[in-house]
């Protein structure tokens, strides 16, 4: 191969070698990725070639048809293209393994934790050097806040904040010193999604309380978003303010109002946003009484989700039983506890692992057995919710099982009732 020609690096054109070999079945690690990933991007004399007949798109293809996702493949283009020099500690291997064994280099390249202690370099020099942050640091925040995001559902929203808070501090800095514009977007970008989840972390974490400081960052996501042009992640955070309104203030007006503005901001970028904000309309609309209009917007949501194309970037957004969910709540708040009861069942059947919306499912499945007197089915429901509770300590989902615990006031000098209300007691010890 042209690029390794001359090098007296046999350990290295082992590593190559292995990975080119026909035998190979299974994509290098993400350490070998970065070290192929400099190797092949640069000629015999050191200079860097990245074009389509380059060795290095060759690379990059192959990695691809391992499985190596787009992201990745991503990552490390861009990484080549903004280093002159590998990062530090891919310098050392490289020199140690101009005297060193194949060994030698596997046993460096397989040590645990190294690449993590070098993935925030970026972000901490653009922050000692504010007006050269580069792609490399907005990849690596927007990552983590990602990482962040994809926990929310599962982890309580508490242990959150402090990260969550810290990375929308340095984005916001940044994005206020960057001196390229397509940087300062890309941050902008960053920030929409950060504030978003920074809104939506601060609300859960007050129980769904703390309506003001939710809104602000919320109101912040969207002017960033809007900087940018990004339907989407304004409507998200559209629909998230929705949530504020219809579940925290308990103004269904307004709720109604702030879902159907998402429905409107999304139409043409994503049909997943656009039917969860005709969802929660229909909610909205159940909240008011009005049985006409919720089951119209419930029909018209599936209509939305019936056209979601493998393009749409927010299909992440939606989970399965969403809509399940939101109809079983909306035939509660419509006085049809049996409708609810078969719509919640059915949906509960579905969920899997821990999460705080499966709390909510089990949290409206008692309600609405609570409703009919089914008392043993309520206590067992809520005994599930309690348990999803204690695991996510999810705002909404601490809301409906003691909204459930009152209801179940009647009865409280029943044994399963009185199981119950030992363990609402105790999640009000630990709140």
């Amino acid at each position: 191969m042209n690029t390794l020609r001359g090098r007296q690096l046999a350990s290295i054109e082992r590593t190559v070698a292995r990975w080119e070999s026909p035998r190979a079945t299974t994509a290098p690690g993400e350490r070998y990725q970065i070290l192929l990933a400099h190797l092949y991007a640069r000629d015999r004399f050191g200079v860097p070639r990245l074009g389509s007949e380059s060795d290095f798109a060759v690379l990059m293809d192959s990695l691809r048809g391992f499985g190596v996702p787009e992201r990745r493949i991503d990552q490390l283009t861009t990484m080549v293209a903004t280093r002159t020099e590998p990062p530090s500690w891919l310098r050392s291997e490289l020199s140690g393994a101009r005297h060193g064994s194949m060994d030698q280099l596997d046993r460096q390249l397989a040590e645990p934790g190294r690449p993590d202690e070098h993935a925030d370099e970026p972000v901490s020099c653009a922050l000692r050097h504010p007006g050269s942050v580069d792609v490399l640091a907005v990849a690596r925040l927007r990552e983590r806040v990602r990482q962040l995001d994809q926990r929310y559902d599962t982890a309580a929203s508490t242990s959150l904040l402090a990260d969550v808070g810290q990375c929308l501090g340095q984005v916001s800095f940044l994005r206020a010193h960057a001196d390229s514009d397509r940087i300062r977007r890309e941050l902008f970008a960053v920030e929409a999604e950060a504030a978003t989840l920074m809104g939506k972390s601060v609300w859960d974490a007050s129980q769904r309380r703390d309506h003001t400081t939710a809104r602000t960052y919320l109101k912040q996501a969207i002017t960033a978003a809007r900087q940018v042009h990004a339907p989407n992640t304004e409507a998200l955070a559209l629909l998230r303010m929705s949530f504020v309104a219809l579940y925290g203030e308990k103004s269904p007006r307004s709720g109604l109002d702030l879902a159907m503005l998402t429905a409107a901001t999304a139409r043409h970028s994503s049909q997943v946003l656009a039917g969860l904000g005709v969802l929660h309309a229909a909610e909205a609309h159940a909240m008011l009484g009005q049985r006409p209009e919720c089951e119209q917007a419930l029909g018209a949501a599936e209509q939305h989700f019936e056209q979601i194309s493998v393009c749409d970037t927010a299909a992440d957004s939606l989970l399965p039983t969403q809509h399940g969910r939101l109809a079983g709540s909306c035939y509660l708040f419509l006085g049809n506890a049996e409708h609810a009861q078969t719509i919640l069942e059915r949906t509960a059947v579905e969920l899997r692992g821990r999460s705080k919306s499966r709390a909510i499912v089990f949290g409206n499945l008692a309600l609405a057995c609570i409703r009919q007197q089914k008392l043993d089915e309520a206590a067992g429901a809520l005994h599930s919710a309690i348990d999803d509770v204690e695991q996510t300590w999810s705002g909404g989902g601490l809301n409906v099982v003691f909204s459930a615990g009152q209801e179940l006031r009647p009865w409280r000098h029943v044994a399963d009732v009185q199981d119950v209300y030992d363990r609402l007691l105790a999640l009000m010890a630990a709140a």
